[in-house]
This record gives structure tokens, C-alpha cells and sequence, in this order.
């Protein structure tokens, strides 16, 4: 079957001397691998577009039978200018597209997961924001948009003492069991604003040093928890080094 559809470069590796086998999340089959036959050749019409993160309009031809599929024709549907040229916003796209990638399975069909990656990446090449401070809203946003949301169960948005329960997906001022994590006033407010209000307001928050990082750490742990199999990331080697500046 002839496939015309939007896809988003996860990842892509080198097969034999000019060709690559491609990661994408595409809109008509979800997860699934690509064939980019010739790629590496100086002249190919594919030159600068299979690149992680990108956002095209493909061809190819699906078979379900087959495990790998073979791209016929790419173009940009959106180019975005600014990922690969920002240090800090290709280091946030990377850690969140191996992110994304880990929660879905191979062909899970996944649209409104489409649909925010998509202008998540849009949002983050024009953003004038650290962009790292975005990475807890995606980690949130995540957990919604796979069924294990967190729910705010904190009334007083004053209260000095609130903790993430990872068992629950509580965010109180209760600590309900013992797999659960206190939160800074900052890290409240922050998860706070992205699950009731979802405002730019949560981009202005100053966090003291290490203060971002450790609720992208709780975050994690709490996706950990729930979603089997999840791993560390490797593209954080680099995002890392942007937290700790």
C-alpha cells in the first residue's frame, strides 16, 4: 500500500555504503522503521532531511508483513531552523525524542502524541526560553497523553510541603508512601501551572541551581515506574550539560 503521510525523524543508522535505516513516528502507522536507500550519496534528493528530529512529508510503501519499510519520496512539511543550530535546543530535542520514542511501541498509532510532538518542536526552534525548562512540561505532558497522568490533589498553592507519590501520580501535600518525593515550592509551582493552567507563566520560574534537574529526575522516576522497560537516555549525556550551567 502507497503511504503518503507526516513523519518525525526519531533516530537513523548507516546501512551498508550509502544507505540508512530510519526511526520515524509517522501519523498513518505510528513507530516504524524506514529504508533510505542511497542517502549517503552526494547528489541524493534525501540530503539534509533525514535528520532526527525533522519534521516531513514521506512516501513509502507499507507492508505490513515486512519490518522495515522502503521511502520513496521526503520533503519538509515544517523546517525548522533553529534546533541544530542552538546548542541547548538541539540538547532538549534529542533527550525529548528518545524519550518519546521509548514510550511507543513499534507501529502504536498514537495521533494527539503526534500532534504534540510535533508542535513541541515547533515551539522549541522559535521559543525564546532556557530550553531545558521546558523538559518537565514534556515529561508531563508525556504521562498524560499515556494514560498516567498526574492529578493535583493539593489544595493550598501556598503550602511550603508538597511531594510527588509515585505509586498514586498524587501530587499533595501528603506524603502517602514511601516511594514519594518532596518538592520545592519552585517544583510545585511548576508542576502546578503545567497541569491546571498549561501557561507560559511556568517558563518564568527561577529555579535555584539544581533545583530544574532534580524534578526532571523525579519526573523520570515516576514514568520509570509506571512504563515498563524504560531506560535512561543516552542523548542525556549532553542535556546534562546544559542543566548543570
Amino acid at each position: 500500500m502507497i503511504t503518503h503521510t507526516e513523519a518525525i525523524i526519531f533516530k537513523s543508522v548507516d546501512y551498508q555504503e550509502s544507505s540508512k535505516i530510519v526511526t520515524a513516528f509517522t501519523l498513518e502507522h505510528g513507530k516504524i522503521a524506514l529504508m533510505v536507500r542511497g542517502v549517503k550519496k552526494p547528489k541524493s534528493k534525501f540530503s539534509g532531511l533525514i535528520e532526527i528530529g525533522n519534521i516531513l512529508d514521506v512516501v513509502y510503501y507499507y507492508k505490513s508483513s515486512r519490518s522495515v519499510q522502503i521511502l520513496s519520496e521526503a520533503s519538509y512539511s515544517v523546517k525548522n531552523k533553529n534546533l541544530r543550530s542552538d546548542f541547548e535546543k538541539m540538547a532538549t530535542m534529542t533527550s525529548s525524542i528518545e524519550l518519546i520514542s521509548q514510550l511507543l511501541h513499534d507501529n502504536e498509532i498514537n495521533e494527539p502524541l503526534f500532534i504534540f510532538t510535533k508542535k513541541m518542536l515547533s515551539w522549541l526552534d522559535s521559543a525564546d526560553v532556557h530550553p531545558p525548562q521546558i523538559f518537565p512540561y514534556i515529561q508531563i505532558r508525556l504521562a498524560e497523553l499515556t494514560g498516567i497522568g498526574l492529578q493535583l490533589d493539593a489544595q493550598d498553592e501556598d503550602n511550603k510541603t508538597n511531594y510527588l507519590n509515585l505509586e498514586s501520580g498524587l501530587v499533595t501535600d501528603k506524603q502517602v508512601s514511601s516511594h514519594s518525593y518532596k518538592l520545592t515550592p519552585k517544583q510545585f509551582a511548576y508542576i502546578r501551572i503545567a497541569l491546571l493552567a498549561k501557561s507560559s507563566k511556568l517558563f518564568d520560574i527561577d529555579f535555584a541551581t539544581g533545583e530544574l534537574r532534580q524534578l526532571i529526575e523525579h519526573l523520570d522516576r515516576y514514568l520509570k515506574y509506571h512504563v515498563e522497560g524504560l531506560k535512561a537516555r543516552k542523548s542525556d549525556a549532553i542535556f546534562e550539560q546544559i542543566l548543570q550551567e
